[in-house]
């Protein structure tokens, strides 16, 4: 599998304890808003479909991610951040995002780095955080 731009990390934990974590350090950090929660196992038994624990979780900072749309607004496809947990046939659970960095040079971001290094900190922390 081609996993150019993204990075995966794998969890110590369950899948929900994982998912939870996850939720509560991005709910407590007053600089981040949760926008939406995505199930996509209930999504795919709504159709008679089985699927793993796979959910999605988007969340932003309109402080860091509106001078990226600034400098180039087709970012807004990769925006607000988005970090995928999910869990294997195996039951290993994982989570991965973006890298920022990637996102940079596909969209073509210049003179940002400060928040580029700033968002790609965040997401490490943040998805250390929960997988610990």
């Amino acid at each position: 599998m081609n996993e150019t731009g993204i990075i995966s990390k794998i969890s110590h934990q369950d899948f929900d304890t994982t998912y939870q974590k996850l939720k509560d350090v991005i709910e407590n950090n007053p600089n981040l808003k949760i926008i939406v929660e995505l199930n996509h196992q209930t999504n795919a038994s709504s159709v008679g479909l089985e699927l793993n624990p796979t959910r999605i979780i988007m969340f932003g900072n309109p402080n860091l991610g509106t001078p990226l749309m600034q400098n180039t607004q087709i970012i807004g496809l990769d925006l607000p951040q988005k970090i995928l947990v999910y869990q294997d046939d195996e039951g290993v659970v994982s989570v991965s995002y973006n890298d920022p960095l990637y996102l940079k040079d596909r969209h073509g971001i210049t003179n940002q780095e400060e928040i580029i290094n700033k968002i790609a900190g965040a997401l490490d922390k943040i998805t250390n955080a929960a997988i610990g």
